[in-house]
């Protein structure tokens, strides 16, 4: 399992040179001359000047990407156009807003899906299983932004179970920091626990019919523990390659997500850069989010090790 891990970690590094070198040439990607750019119509020459260097427009292109490289590697991306704050200071500021929104979705998606999908799949066939697969057609059917206003005239304002928006950290509170974070979560997780359903059932209808499970059967074992131990685990591997690739999306969506439900989060912010052509926040952002998702995915590829010995092996 070691062995696995070193390989699969050693196969990050080139990604995260990859993904860094995307996030710095974003900066090229500003048509025309990039300080005159985001300097705007009615700037000065010598405040075109300050951005060009700040910038470090002024030097070679291989020695701007290795100087900016080092910089992000210390954790220094330079500082805000506009706000003129330290681009570090503000993701680090919102950054756990947004974390939290993901993970307590994506929590939401496993708990709701992998239970749905594994008790269709076991009952295959049956009015239980019809009922979930029409549930998860619908939930992969019906977009964030309906699902998500819904939920706050529902749950926000008709029933005034849960705060419609808003956040609050969880330093200040964590019971109301839970409640203004589900509505926003199950907005998100309803697409995410669709499909892990899906491919949940799909995984154990296949692993179902193998021969290890009917001997499992045979030996007098519980239907508990022939579902839990033998088929489960090894139906696994691509319901973790979906909650995988679910992090992606969920980042995605987030930007969404907090312009709706007011979060500060990374993703608001990141508009606002956007629209103010703030690259040094961009390229930042850009470069967390992107060494998060690259992260994740190798989580993922270790995680099989345990569940098909295998795969350990080939290692």
């Amino acid at each position: 399992m070691l062995r696995l891990a070193a390989r699969r970690l050693l196969k990050v590094i080139p990604l995260l040179l990859l993904v860094s070198f995307i996030s710095f040439g974003l900066l090229n990607l500003v048509p025309g001359d990039p300080a005159v750019q985001i300097a705007g119509e009615f700037a000065t020459e010598e405040q075109i000047e300050d951005i060009r260097a700040g910038l470090g427009l002024d030097r070679p292109w291989p020695v701007r990407y290795a100087s900016w490289l080092g910089d992000a590697v210390r954790g220094d991306f330079g500082v805000s156009l506009f706000s003129k704050v330290s681009v570090a200071t503000q993701i680090w500021d919102r950054l756990p807003a947004t974390l939290s929104l993901i993970g307590l979705s994506l929590a939401i998606s496993a708990l709701i899906g992998v239970p749905a999908g594994t008790f269709a799949g076991w009952r295959e066939g049956t009015v239980l299983d019809r009922f979930l697969t029409m549930g998860t057609t619908v939930g992969v059917a019906v977009p964030v932004f309906v699902a998500a206003p819904v939920l706050i005239l529902i749950f926000g304002i008709k029933l005034d179970w849960l705060p419609a928006t808003g956040y609050v950290p969880i330093t200040a509170n964590p019971i109301d920091w839970a409640r203004s974070l589900m509505l926003p979560a199950i907005a998100l997780a309803l697409t995410g626990a669709a499909e892990i359903a899906r491919q949940t059932r799909a995984g154990v209808i296949d692993v179902k019919k193998q021969d290890f499970v009917r001997t499992a059967h045979a030996n007098g074992l519980a239907t508990w523990q022939v579902l839990g131990k033998h088929t489960l685990k090894n139906a696994m591997i691509p319901v973790i390659t979906v909650i995988g690739l679910q992090i992606g999306r969920l980042f995605g969506l987030s930007v969404l997500i907090e312009q709706i439900f007011n979060i500060p989060g990374l993703g608001s912010r990141l508009i606002a850069a956007v629209f103010e052509n703030d690259v040094p926040f961009i390229q930042g952002t850009v470069l967390i989010l992107g060494t998060v998702i690259v992260l994740v995915n190798a989580a993922v590829d270790i995680s099989y090790g345990y569940f098909n010995p295998r795969v350990r092996a080939a290692a």
